[in-house]
């Protein structure tokens, strides 16, 4: 190449590639909808949290852990009668297999579920020192206990700035235009980098319970949505 002469253009491939590597929009809302977004979220319901009943982050965890594939509702029912007779490590080991097995019976998969609160009680008294673990890496070693419940307990029990992304979340992620993903790894990701500081440590709770109460999965209640107006989806309802 001569001095001073421009580099050449890229080939017609070259340039399909370096734009098929580009990554895609974590958002297709602008910042002003996305601020309109929160703020009127926020408006509806000031002080959000979890329908699930715990008492502290041990609580929490088996809370979370249990509700896999079963509904909050379903979960408070068991968890009442479990933690009126094991609300600590040391009871939930001394309770048993057997014994945890008993009393959450109503929910789906309660065996296996059994298995995992015993085995990740013994764990919290064996290396956390009878309290569930601040970090994620703690939380994640946990028997049953995956990304997702580990983000909500860092969430809700240590006021983390995280989001765990349900099907609730998911969906309205996705169907609003907030931070469409084909999985819940990337609406999450994506989530953090569009929502505003002030409101991402609560973020979390009200997209969930905007799914679970307003944009519902077969039939939204688009009339009465407080965000209609800024969102994407094209098939609102009446």
């Amino acid at each position: 190449m001569k001095p001073n002469q421009p580099p050449a253009a890229k080939s017609g491939k070259a340039a399909a590639r370096g734009k098929a590597l580009r990554r895609p929009r974590a958002t297709r809302l602008k910042r002003e909808q996305i601020g309109t977004l929160f703020a009127r979220l926020k408006a509806n319901n000031p002080a959000p949290t979890t329908e699930l009943e715990y008492t502290d982050p041990y609580t929490l965890v088996i809370a979370v852990a249990l509700s896999a594939q079963a509904t909050d509702v379903g979960v408070n029912k068991a968890t009442r009668i479990l933690f009126a007779d094991a609300d600590t490590p040391a009871k939930m080991v001394a309770l048993g297999e057997a014994g945890i097995r008993e009393r959450i019976k109503s929910l789906g998969l309660f065996r296996n579920k059994a298995k995992n609160v015993l085995a990740l009680s013994q764990m919290i008294l064996e290396e956390f020192g009878g309290e569930a673990p601040r970090t994620r890496e703690g939380l994640e070693r946990l028997p049953g206990v995956g990304r997702k419940t580990a983000n909500v307990v860092l969430n809700t029990a240590f006021g983390e700035p995280t989001i765990a992304v349900d099907t609730h979340i998911f969906r309205v992620a996705n169907r609003t235009g907030l931070a469409p993903g084909k999985d819940v790894r990337e609406v999450e990701d994506n989530l953090l980098r569009v929502v505003p500081e002030a409101y991402l440590r609560d973020a979390h709770h009200w997209l969930i319970l905007h799914g679970r109460y307003v944009c519902k999965a077969r039939k939204p209640e688009c009339g009465t949505c407080a965000i209609r107006d800024v969102c994407l989806f094209p098939d609102k309802t009446d």
